[in-house]
């Protein structure tokens, strides 16, 4: 590719981050004055992130107003699955783009009343390498992964960690099968980014389940 074709490339790439990171900022503000608490949530597909969703939500509610969008390349099995706790869900599909963006979340909380909710969660597509370019107005961004990916998948995937709030590692009851060194991926997460809060959960067993919500409402 030409030098001009590649300064051209990474000039869109700079613009449409630039762009992104303002509506991000737009969101937030949206989010910040209906006193909204909102959770970006990251992670590979099958880290088990819509499961630690219902499983976080079996605890709050009915306590908190829920409003969940979930977000995937095709079809709504998240959220219909979600949607069965009684909360509201809205369920974005990508096509072809890895990744939701902040312009897909500032066309979901323009249309629907955001007073009629305390709390909302993200669930980003299930991916560990393009959501790391688009933040999406959250409070806080929340990275899953499971010792089903094996022992390396924080070190193989730094950047989510590194503009992630809180690290869960997730799955931990299949540990006597894996026997991953889960201690050694708490390093390494802390290495990547010293000031990232960590827990180890099991969505399944219900395992710092509790823990994990009052991390998430302290």
């Amino acid at each position: 590719m030409p030098k001009e074709d590649i300064a051209k490339v990474i000039e869109l790439n700079e613009d449409l981050i630039h762009n992104n990171d303002f509506l991000a900022s737009k969101n937030n503000k949206t989010f910040k004055k209906h006193n909204i608490l909102s959770f970006d949530v990251v992670g590979a597909i099958g880290a088990g992130k819509t499961a630690l969703i219902e499983a976080i939500i079996r605890q709050i509610s009915p306590s908190r107003k829920v409003f969940v969008i979930n977000g995937d390349v095709t079809s709504r099995i998240d959220a219909d699955r979600i949607a069965r706790y009684g909360v509201k869900t809205v369920q974005i599909n990508t096509g072809r783009e890895c990744a939701l963006n902040s312009y897909h979340i500032s066309q979901v909380i323009k249309n629907y009343d955001l007073a009629n909710y305390d709390t909302v969660f993200i669930e980003n597509v299930g991916n560990m390498i393009c959501p790391s370019d688009f933040i999406l107005g959250a409070d806080k961004r929340i990275v899953v992964v499971s010792i089903t990916e094996g022992p390396w998948v924080i070190q193989k995937h730094p950047m989510l960690f590194k503009f992630s709030d809180i690290a869960v590692i997730n799955k931990i009851d299949l540990n006597d099968i894996m026997e991953i060194d889960i201690e050694n991926m708490i390093r390494d997460a802390k290495e990547i980014n010293p000031k990232i809060q960590i827990i180890t959960t099991s969505a399944t067993t219900g395992e710092n389940i509790i823990e994990l919500v009052n991390l998430l409402f302290p």
